[in-house]
């Protein structure tokens, strides 16, 4: 399968919305992944040709981005109450210092700060979700 395919199925995922497609194509199995709610920039494309089951191929498209990780386990929360704004989104700018989310743990509210000015290329966590110490949260393209 050629890029030009590839690029194809890419599309088509953009197109319908969708986190993965798998195809396999004359004994080539190609899949295709990004993270749900992201910007379709952070994909896994692996190859695999089952004439070499041993061998996997993977090409990764390096993410952007400085990353910001959970200092602690909890609820992660993108807005300080359910009907109020998030505190940012995909392609806002923010500055050392900003609010990024809250993140509950045992009932007290802990707010993130950015380390970094730049804008957000990728929200790597769900409202509500559990994270745990170290889960990638945010990257941030430093801007100086």
């Amino acid at each position: 399968m050629d890029e030009k395919e590839i690029r194809k199925y890419a599309g088509l995922m953009h197109e319908l919305d969708l986190t993965g497609i798998e195809v396999d194509s004359s004994g080539t199995v190609i899949r295709i992944e990004r993270a749900a709610g992201g910007t379709g920039r952070s994909r896994r494309i692996s190859a695999v040709n089952d004439e070499e089951p041993d061998e996997l191929k993977e090409t990764a498209i390096q993410p952007e981005g400085a990353e910001v990780k959970s200092p602690l386990v909890g609820v992660f929360y993108t807005s300080p109450s359910e009907n109020e704004e998030p505190f940012v989104h995909i392609g806002k700018k923010v500055k050392k210092g900003d609010v990024l989310c809250v993140i509950e743990s045992m009932k007290l509210m802990n707010e993130i700060l950015s380390e970094y000015d730049g804008v957000v290329t990728e929200i790597c966590a769900e409202n509500g979700q559990v994270v745990d110490f170290g889960h990638l949260l945010f990257r941030i393209r430093e801007e100086k």
